[in-house]
């Protein structure tokens, strides 16, 4: 059973921040939904190797809820949905951008030290 997402009270502005990223695939979603524009959910899952489907459903709903992702559903046959960024999740994704960066310097440090 899925638990209530948390909506405070938060300790500071980094509790509130990890508490609608949390999760491995998030920030991912966020990537490349960004680099990517609107995606269906199968570009997405080929876009996030290892994903499984039930996480990637699970975390976009989560996102959903959140307002950072958009889900429209175009009533046709066969359906089709399209996920995008909403403006708080394009925020988010720059607020991210910073850390993208320090890990990749963090990861140029570890190759050459090996």
């Amino acid at each position: 059973m899925a638990s209530k997402p948390r909506r405070g009270p938060y300790i500071c502005g980094i509790d509130a921040a990890m508490d609608v990223v949390s999760g491995k695939w998030k920030s991912l979603i966020l990537w490349e939904l960004d680099n990517y524009g609107t995606r269906r959910f199968g570009e997405l899952k080929r876009g996030l190797p290892g994903v499984s489907e039930k996480m990637l459903i699970q975390h976009l709903r989560e996102m959903e809820e959140d307002g950072l992702v958009h889900r429209e559903v175009y009533r046709e046959v066969p359906p089709r949905v399209e996920y995008s960024l909403t403006d708080d999740g394009r925020s988010l994704n720059e607020a991210l951008r910073p850390l993208g960066a320090w890990g990749t310097q963090r990861s140029a440090r570890i190759a050459a030290s090996t």
